[in-house]
């Protein structure tokens, strides 16, 4: 997920809901702008209370959207608060919330235990000092274990203006002078070192599409030794370092045994005027379809020949490709592994009911339903867990009608195997995670 590890650390406190709710959650932003509020009261200067009515007003009108299901599942499970939230409720129902948070059990490690999570990863920079991740594991006192997960965006897109200033960063955190392609790998991999040593078993890259230019060595020491000295590249040039930076991430993925993650197919920042005023993730991110399969396939078969592929997890942003994705990644499994590289489950713009279904109708068609690792959360709110309770009704739903058509036997015992191994038992086993 998204959550910041510094409010774990610190056992941050809410001093109403919307602050709880609302701030960072661009899921919820999107669906105000569509019912025309305005951006005082989204993310702006309008007081909490405002924001609240306004997010209230809102939620009313938002039948068929998953926010209308998570939102009410979050007030029921976290508030006891069972009525709609509405024009007619908001201010009852903004009082109940603001009282009960003021309660001890209330603060951001106490809902992270009595949601009953075992184990969070929140994606991190390879620069991170991750001094939260630290300290919440000498902490004694808070069981849950959270863990660091590897986000190296930053270091790969070679385009980006920001990426020689990342690169003196990098430099200074890792304490290799960064002047070719080679030390710039020599710098990831003790940070990839370090991120290990705090219990790391993932990797999550954001890529436009996944990437297969390949390129000779060299070719890539002079496209880097170009940008180091401030020139353009061509955009040939950048998806052949881009290729070389993850082919060369998934080796070390695999020699750590991490699991690889891979979204793609989003255009982000749509809204020029919006990213000047407001900045990234601020809701402006839409659904690309660029996802080349020869590409994917070729990436994966590229790691295939030398026996180097990791786990991998495919996620795509285009519900288009999920029938794609699945005969892709059953051409590259393993003995001994399930289902080694897999779909991802429905993501972001997909994770409502007829998403989910049709990600796990597409991945049951073409595969291992009963190995697939489930819901992520892929959110920035202490409260979001009850999208898990959602994702599991839709897989019992979807299971219990293959059942009651005659597709698959009523016996509760091996249904009742799959539905526990889909909710809990695969991305444990899958990820490796310690309990």
């Amino acid at each position: 997920c998204h959550i910041n590890p510094k409010e774990i650390a610190q056992d941050r406190k809410f001093e109403n809901i919307t602050q709880l709710w609302l701030g960072g959650d661009h899921y919820k932003w999107r669906l105000m702008r569509a019912n025309g509020i305005a951006e005082k009261f989204i993310t702006g200067n309008g007081s909490d209370e405002e924001k609240f009515h306004k997010w209230a007003q809102t939620l009313e009108r938002a039948i068929g959207n998953p926010l209308y299901h998570w939102s009410h599942l979050e007030l029921q499970r976290y508030f006891d608060y069972k009525k709609p939230l509405g024009e007619k409720t908001w201010r009852e129902c903004w009082q109940i919330c603001n009282e009960k948070l003021q309660s001890p059990s209330m603060s951001a490690r106490k809902i992270i235990e009595r949601s009953n999570v075992k184990l969070i990863c929140t994606t991190d920079d390879p620069a991170d000092s991750l001094r939260w991740h630290q300290q919440i594991r000498d902490d004694k006192t808070f069981n849950v274990k959270v863990l660091p997960a590897w986000r190296p965006d930053q270091a790969m897109c070679i385009e980006k203006p920001a990426f020689l200033d990342y690169l003196k960063t990098l430099s200074a955190v890792s304490s290799v002078e960064i002047n070719s392609f080679a030390s710039l790998k020599e710098a990831l991999i003790k940070r990839l070192d370090f991120f290990a040593s705090l219990g790391a078993k993932a990797s999550d890259h954001g890529p436009d599409f996944v990437y297969f230019y390949p390129a000779d060595e060299a070719e890539i020491e002079g496209i880097f030794a170009a940008r180091l000295a401030g020139k353009n590249i061509s955009k040939l040039d950048e998806l052949k370092f881009k290729t070389a930076f993850l082919l060369f991430s998934a080796k070390q993925y695999h020699r750590l045994g991490w699991v690889m993650q891979l979204h793609f197919s989003c255009k982000r920042d749509n809204n020029t005027r919006a990213l000047q005023t407001l900045g990234i993730n601020t809701g402006y991110d839409c659904i690309n379809n660029l996802a080349p399969g020869a590409q994917i396939a070729d990436f994966l078969n590229e790691l295939d020949k030398t026996n180097q592929l990791p786990k991998t997890i495919l996620y795509s942003l285009n519900p288009n490709d999920d029938d794609m994705l699945n005969t892709i990644a059953n051409c590259f499994q393993s003995e001994g592994v399930l289902s080694k590289v897999q779909q991802g489950s429905a993501w972001w713009f997909n994770d409502h009911l007829p998403g989910m279904k049709k990600q796990m109708i597409a991945v049951a068609s073409s595969g291992m339903l009963a190995n697939f690792v489930g819901m992520l959360t892929d959110s920035r709110s202490f409260i979001s867990y009850p999208r898990h309770e959602y994702f599991r009704r839709i897989l019992c739903d979807l299971i219990g009608g293959w059942v009651e058509s005659g597709q698959y036997p009523n016996d509760l015992e091996a249904l009742g195997k799959i539905v526990e191994d889909i909710s809990y038992n695969n991305v444990v086993n899958f990820f490796g995670f310690q309990l």
